[in-house]
């Protein structure tokens, strides 16, 4: 096909017009031909066209109608909720949660994994994804080539390598080098032509912040997430979907608390859930044994800060309060290095800590950071609960169908078959 001066086909041109328009409608639906115009910059005839496609396609469809000045009323369209669909994993610290949505992120099921004493064994985990996928599509009684993708949100450095997909480095939880995504396609059901999307957990937590959440309409954001461990997500017009920043292993001590990442002295040593209740029992706290670290968190906020009348347990405050102190720390570096219009705190342990003593937080990332940039940031609450990752882990799947113009995945193209999958074949018993 040819290419015009600046190097774009007609395809190319028709497939930009599909994704502002499917994108208007998503984010700013439902709305008529006639103000899709202004909101795209298409022409009307441009518009009609694109729309005309779209209801062809099963991709949009009408809401409805609205009265216009003098005229007949317009017809609103909508993006059709039941003509894709995504599914969401979060690897957390606890469990793995597999949730299935609809085009428009509305949740048609879900899946828990609960995870035990070696919870980050990588069969198990693949074993978790894998049945949890099946779950989810039987429950909601879709089938699987209706998937656009399969977003995976993991904890870790997430390299992309043209043998093997996506392989995490995850330090702290003992991956060295996991490839994943071959792992998750050799025991997998799923069509070939399902992607998956692996990134690392707070990026997928800042995806769905900044899509949905509290990080709409900033151009510059960070999200940090808080739960076992510590990490954040940059977002700035250079980054426009994210980039992981391994916040959590910034140094806040000289020859501090041992990480479990093996270094001295990291934030998450000292503000991750796991290190705070290390902390609680090594000052002589009690937190409850036998429970997952959520529940134990839970307990020691309770013992910290009791209803009134009760006596606060004075090992649990000093530490907490000691911890709203290394938060501030942390977050004046984020202030000082970036110079975020907004910084918001989710994950599970940021959601109960912040809750808190946010206000804290705000006083020392104010006192440590420079004054110019932290009187422009504001620290807030991440506004999607403790879902977030799963949610941005479902549209990594639909940021890539937009971009693709709202056309489906296209099966792989035949050639020789990728080295994991060569090795495997090898290795399988004859």
């Amino acid at each position: 096909m040819a290419a015009g001066r600046n190097g774009r086909t007609v395809r190319d041109l028709r497939r930009a017009n599909r994704t502002v328009v499917l994108q208007r409608l998503y984010f700013d639906g439902p709305l008529s031909r006639f103000e899709l115009g202004p909101a795209t910059g298409l022409s009307s005839g441009s518009v009609s066209n694109v729309v005309a496609d779209l209801v062809a396609d099963g991709l949009v469809e009408e809401a409805g109608s609205v009265d216009s000045d003098g005229g007949r009323p317009r017809t609103l369209l909508r993006v059709a909720p039941a003509s894709g669909h995504m599914i969401g994993v979060d690897v957390g610290e606890t469990r793995v949660r597999i949730e299935l949505f609809d085009l428009t992120l509305t949740e048609l099921a879900r899946a828990e994994r609960p995870l035990e004493q070696q919870r980050y064994e990588v069969e198990v985990i693949v074993g978790h994804i894998r049945d949890g996928v099946a779950e989810v599509l039987a429950e909601a009684g879709i089938a699987p080539e209706r998937l656009l993708g399969v977003g995976i949100g993991v904890p870790g450095i997430v390299e992309r390598t043209p043998d093997r997909g996506a392989v995490v480095h995850g330090q702290t939880i003992g991956w060295d080098a996991v490839p994943l995504e071959h792992l998750l396609r050799s025991t997998s059901q799923l069509p070939d032509a399902v992607p998956y999307f692996i990134d690392n957990g707070a990026k997928t937590l800042g995806q769905a912040e900044m899509w949905f959440g509290g990080g709409r309409g900033a151009r510059n954001a960070v999200v940090v997430l808080f739960g076992s461990g510590v990490g954040a997500c940059l977002v700035t017009p250079e980054v426009e979907h994210g980039r992981a920043v391994e916040w959590g292993h910034l140094t806040v001590r000289v020859r501090g608390r041992r990480c479990r990442c093996g270094a001295l002295g990291c934030l998450e040593a000292y503000a991750g859930a796991e290190s705070l209740l290390e902390r609680w029992r090594e000052e002589g706290g009690r937190p409850p044994e036998g429970v997952d670290e959520e529940t134990a968190l839970t307990a020691m906020l309770a013992a910290a800060y009791p209803p009134a009348g009760a006596e606060a347990d004075p090992v649990a405050l000093a530490v907490l309060e000691e911890t709203a102190e290394y938060l501030g720390a942390g977050l004046s570096d984020l202030i000082n290095l970036f110079q975020p219009e907004r910084i918001l705190i989710g994950g599970w342990a940021g959601l109960q800590l912040g809750a808190r003593f946010l206000p804290a937080v705000r006083r020392y990332a104010a006192s440590y950071a420079l004054r110019h940039p932290a009187e422009k940031v504001t620290v807030e609450l991440g506004r999607l609960g403790p879902d977030a990752v799963t949610v941005g882990a479902a549209i990594l799947p639909l940021a890539g169908f937009f971009a693709r113009g709202g056309r489906r995945p296209e099966p792989p193209p035949e050639g020789p078959a990728p080295a994991w999958r060569t090795a495997l074949q090898e290795r399988a018993p004859h």
